[in-house]
């Protein structure tokens, strides 16, 4: 599966963002799909994952209510809603790909990466 992502740029803390990730190149209800960052000098995380056939996302514990994952099931294109957005949330933003498996916060769990988007919040 073909991901790319767009959608970062600078935001003031407490702002909002919305990335997306166009999907091609294959059946995405075929997909669990997942949003992953890495900030400078760290590893990089998982940030909220989407399972097949409509299941609840999973996020991790420092963007539960203020992250929320959603899919165009007509565009094929995967989204990532950030609000009250934080310093810390300053990272390479990317989307991932795995076929017929569940949801894992996991780098090693996912096939296939997007080339990742830059989010900075800062004042």
């Amino acid at each position: 599966l073909r991901l790319v992502e767009s959608g970062g740029g600078l935001v003031p803390p407490g702002g909002s963002l919305r990335l997306s990730c166009a999907t091609s190149g294959g059946t995405l209800d075929y997909y669990v799909l997942a949003w992953f960052r890495q900030a400078p000098g760290k590893e990089r995380e998982g940030v909220s994952c989407l399972p097949r056939g409509g299941a609840t996302p999973t996020y991790a514990d420092s963007v539960k209510g203020r992250f929320t994952i959603s899919r165009d099931t007509v565009d094929d294109i995967l989204y990532l809603q950030m609000n009250s957005l934080k310093p810390e949330d300053t990272a390479v933003y990317f989307c991932a790909a795995v076929a017929f498996r569940t949801c894992a916060l996991s780098t090693s769990h996912f096939n296939d990466w997007g080339q990742g988007t830059q989010v900075t919040v800062s004042s």
